[in-house]
């Protein structure tokens, strides 16, 4: 029997930032989210990027700078962003960096 329901008790655990570079796992996805879980490495970089549907960028361990469209913002863990559609974002971190990105997918009309 399939249970109706994911648990994960702490989203810090399930994914290690690696020493060198990007690790991502997707945890969840169907037809209206798809969650991702980062693992940046300490002076890892994002660059500029922008994402077709409403995000949510949750910070669950580490330091990062993000930058929101022109504004740059010091990020520390427990930290939470909703971004719309388009607007364009960047992460560089400044220690190794947990991250849960939330994508909210548009209802199709």
């Amino acid at each position: 029997m399939t249970t109706p329901y994911l648990l994960l008790p702490n989203l810090a655990v399930e994914v290690e930032p690696p020493s060198d570079g990007t690790l991502s796992r997707t945890i969840y996805q169907d037809e209206r989210l798809k969650v991702v879980l980062f693992g940046f490495a300490q002076g890892q970089e994002l660059s500029e990027h922008t994402a077709s549907t409403p995000a949510i960028m949750h910070f669950l361990q580490g330091e990062a700078r993000v930058t929101l469209g022109t504004d740059e913002h010091d990020i520390r863990s427990g930290a939470w962003i909703h971004m719309a559609a388009q607007l364009p974002h960047s992460i560089r971190t400044k220690t190794p960096v947990v991250m849960l990105l939330l994508l909210l997918k548009q209802p199709v009309t």
